[in-house]
């Protein structure tokens, strides 16, 4: 279980995890964040819960976290500028999960636009949601959710394999610590927001770079090789025919052809 004195110890982190609201069990901590949100909560209200029974990723795909198994975790952020995009967020934490598990001698990178994998699968994936009021973002959710040992690891049929981040380290990791972690990158991160740094950090984390791929959706199917990221964060794709574009976010999935990782 997670231990509501021990994560109270070490908080806020980067301003970030006061106050803190803990959960045995919860539906969604990304529903409750921004039910906080819209009461009121402060930038840096941090929800975690021990089990998440209807948690969701990108595209709704259902993100459930079995209790004493992982890190369900989510940010009430306040951005002061428009450079906190809804694409700059979800990068935020992925790269704040990635260097956490760079500490632990595991590399990693980021399948665009925003899971966390490393050679044997998807090991966290991350869901920003923004609030607006006008043309001005009134409050973002940040939920980040995390397989840590491999009771995490859903047992049904996926379309990317799942690894956690035990089986990665090679040894069962604390969750208190590695919680500490990931706030402390996405603290430091979050105040480089729209920056080229963070476009840069992206890139050099980012999944399958010049390797051949395919995104695809109901309507779709895209086939090429994946050059990088625009200044937007839009994805370079060489396509087939050699034409070079740009691909938003959208409901798109994207799969290697060539499994293999630079």
């Amino acid at each position: 279980m997670l231990e509501t004195s021990r994560l109270q110890a070490r908080l806020p982190i980067e301003g970030l995890g006061e106050p803190l609201y803990v959960f045995d069990s919860i539906g969604s901590t990304n529903d409750e964040a921004k039910h906080l949100a819209d009461e009121g909560a402060v930038h840096g209200t941090l929800v975690v819960a021990d089990e998440q029974t209807t948690g969701r990723g990108r595209r709704d795909r259902q993100w459930h976290t079995q209790a004493g198994s992982g890190l369900a975790m989510s940010l009430v952020l306040r951005p002061a500028s428009m450079q906190a995009t809804v694409n700059s967020l979800a990068v935020i934490g992925a790269l704040a999960v990635s260097e956490s598990l760079s500490k632990r001698h595991v590399q990693s990178w980021i399948k665009w636009p925003n899971d966390v994998i490393v050679k044997a699968g998807k090991l966290a994936g991350v869901l920003a949601e923004v609030s607006w009021i006008g043309n001005e973002i009134e409050h973002a959710v940040l939920g980040i959710g995390v397989n840590v040992n491999p009771r995490s690891i859903p047992q049904f049929a996926l379309e990317f394999p799942a690894s956690c981040v035990d089986d990665a380290v090679g040894k069962k990791v604390d969750r208190h610590e590695l919680l500490f972690d990931i706030l402390r990158s996405l603290g430091s991160w979050y105040r480089a927001a729209g920056s080229p740094a963070l476009l840069e950090a992206w890139e050099q984390h980012l999944a399958f770079r010049h390797q051949q791929v395919i995104l695809r959706n109901a309507q779709t199917e895209m086939r090429g090789r994946l050059e990088g990221l625009a200044p937007d964060g839009r994805l370079r794709l060489a396509l087939d025919s050699g034409e070079m574009v740009l691909v938003g976010v959208g409901d798109l999935s994207l799969r290697p052809i060539d499994s293999g990782m630079d």
